[in-house]
Order: C-alpha cells, then sequence, then structure tokens
C-alpha cells in the first residue's frame, strides 16, 4: 500500500495513507487525499482560493480514475463548489458518460446534494484587481465582461509561471488496485472555459492495474496535445520500466517545438507500486509518498529531462 503526490499533497497524503491502513480503497484514499488540498487555502493551484480566471471567476476541474476497472469521471469549469474532486467520482460512479463540464457539472453536483461554497476570498479578488491593472492596464475589471477583444487581452493577461500547479496523487490499495486522482483550479488568468490537461482522460492522468499509472501537471496545453499519461502507462504496457517509461514520456515534449509554454511534470507508478517522476526542467523537480509503515511523507527527487536545444 502506498500514496505518492505532488509537493502540494502533502496536506492530504497522511489522510490518504491513513484511509489505506484502514482498508479503504484506492479510489477512496486518492479522493479523501485530494479533497484535503482543494481546502488549502494557502494553495494557489487548487480549489476556489486557486488563481481564477480573466475575469475573475474562479473554474475548477478534476479527475479520477479506477485502474481495477478503467472506469473514469470527470469534471471541467466548475464554478462555485469546493470538491471538485468528489463531484468527478459521482460521475464516474453514477453516470455513464465520463467528462462533464461548466452548467452541466454543476447542475449535476447539486443533484448529488453537494452544496454551493459560502467561501469568500477577498485576498484573492485584490490580486485579480491588482494584476488586471499592472499587467493589462485595465482600472475597472467590470469593463472586461463586455469587452470583444477579451482573446487578445488573455495573451497578455496569462502567466505561464500560473500554468503549473495542480494537486496530482496516485495510490494503490492493499488489493493492489492503482487509482489516480488530479484537481486543480487551472491556468492563472485563464480565458474562460479553458480546459488543461487535468480533466483530460489519457492527458492529465491515466490507471490501469495492468501496467500502472501517471498524472501531469504544468503546462496543460502541451500534455493534451500529446497524451502524456496515457503514453507513460502505454510504455510500461510495451516493456519499458518505470523509469524509462517516465523519461519516454518526457522526451515525448521535444518534438512540440510550437507553442511550447512552460514545462511539464509527471509522476508516476508501476503495477508494483514503485513510484518515479520527473519534468522538463534541469532540477527535475520532486514528489512525496508515504506508506503505511511511516511517520510521514518522504521527498524524492525526480529526472531531469529538459527541452533538447535550450
Amino acid at each position: 500500500m502506498i500514496v505518492m503526490a505532488t509537493g502540494n499533497g502533502d496536506v492530504g497524503i497522511r489522510q490518504a495513507t491513513t484511509a489505506l491502513k484502514e482498508g479503504k480503497s484506492a479510489v477512496d484514499a486518492v479522493e479523501i487525499g485530494i479533497r484535503e488540498v482543494e481546502i488549502n487555502r494557502k494553495d494557489r493551484s487548487v480549489g476556489l482560493h486557486g488563481y481564477p480566471n480573466i475575469l475573475g471567476v474562479a473554474e475548477l476541474d478534476a479527475l479520477i480514475m479506477d485502474g481495477r476497472t478503467r472506469n473514469v469521471g470527470a469534471v471541467g469549469a466548475v464554478k462555485g463548489f469546493d470538491h471538485p474532486i468528489s463531484i468527478a467520482r459521482n460521475v464516474m460512479e453514477k453516470l455513464i458518460h465520463v467528462f462533464l463540464v461548466a452548467e452541466g457539472a454543476e447542475r449535476f453536483a447539486a443533484e448529488m446534494g453537494f452544496e454551493k461554497s459560502t467561501l469568500k476570498t477577498p485576498e484573492m479578488r485584490e490580486i485579480y484587481e491588482k494584476h488586471v491593472r499592472e499587467t493589462l492596464g485595465v482600472e475597472d475589471p467590470e469593463t472586461l465582461q463586455t469587452t470583444n477583444e477579451l482573446w487578445k487581452l488573455s495573451h497578455l493577461a496569462v502567466d505561464p509561471q500560473k500554468a503549473g500547479g495542480t494537486t496530482n496523487f496516485i495510490a494503490q490499495d492493499g488489493n493492489g488496485d492503482i487509482c489516480t486522482g488530479v484537481s486543480t483550479s487551472g491556468w492563472g488568468w485563464k480565458y474562460p472555459g479553458r480546459l488543461g490537461d487535468s480533466p483530460v482522460i489519457s492527458a492529465g492522468g491515466y490507471a490501469d492495474n495492468r501496467y500502472g499509472a501517471a498524472a501531469c501537471t504544468g503546462t496543460g496545453e502541451l500534455c493534451i496535445r500529446d497524451g502524456t499519461a496515457r503514453n507513460v502507462v502505454t510504455y510500461m504496457k510495451m516493456g519499458m520500466s518505470l523509469e524509462e517509461a517516465t523519461t519516454e514520456g518526457l522526451r515525448d515534449m521535444n518534438d512540440l517545438t510550437s507553442q511550447r509554454i512552460g514545462g511539464v511534470t509527471i509522476i508516476s507508478m508501476d503495477h508494483h507500486g514503485a513510484h518515479f517522476s520527473g519534468n522538463t526542467s534541469e532540477g527535475g523537480g520532486s514528489h512525496i509518498f508515504m506508506t503505511p509503515d511511516m511517520d510521514g511523507p518522504e521527498t524524492v527527487t525526480g529526472v531531469g529531462v529538459p527541452y533538447e536545444g535550450e
């Protein structure tokens, strides 16, 4: 039994690991861990306190995939709910569909008994208004609601440094079942309705008990174009080791030479419970992991696979 996560999962990995120790499933553990990140007010890349879109509205995305059945649920551009990961799980378990967005996802959440959040984020509103003034030269953010050139302004507003974030969890339970989960508030100051890789099955996350699982963070547009998470699992299916598969998934980014903004991080686990990570920088980033016999999570440095020629 083991749980791994991106660094910001440190607020939830203990709870996720405890769930496994108590006999809960990998799906339970992933949801439990991610819910803690979604309500962490210090995290600006996940939950309603994360960076909003260019209109100042937080739009949340999430995905959860059960590697035993390869059932999956995902939601995108959800407004006003604290826990998109739990809505995504309900999509997986209650619907014949696998992916809901915007108003449809919000209606479904209400039908499932989720209540609209009462969370107020005045500090984020101040950050947003300051960003709009200083980056776009717009004194009154309300004028953005009616402009016909929001698409042009979005090029100026988006910050490549805020393309990443996201929380990724992968867990394997006592039955050997694997689950992947992802949750994010997305790219800071994004165009309304933008979806990154996080809720996109095969791009932001994928799990298959037979081989392993992977999840991504960073510039989601790159992972969508490449199908990154599924690629890593497929490479394991083809016989590559966990390290080789993850490294190859990062190397795939070399061919995406147009509109290659920012970088990508991958965390991965094979069907034996071995874990690994890497990103498209020299440093390689890191991930955390924890097993039921550990007092707390440990940090592991990942492999660095920088873009060729850079």
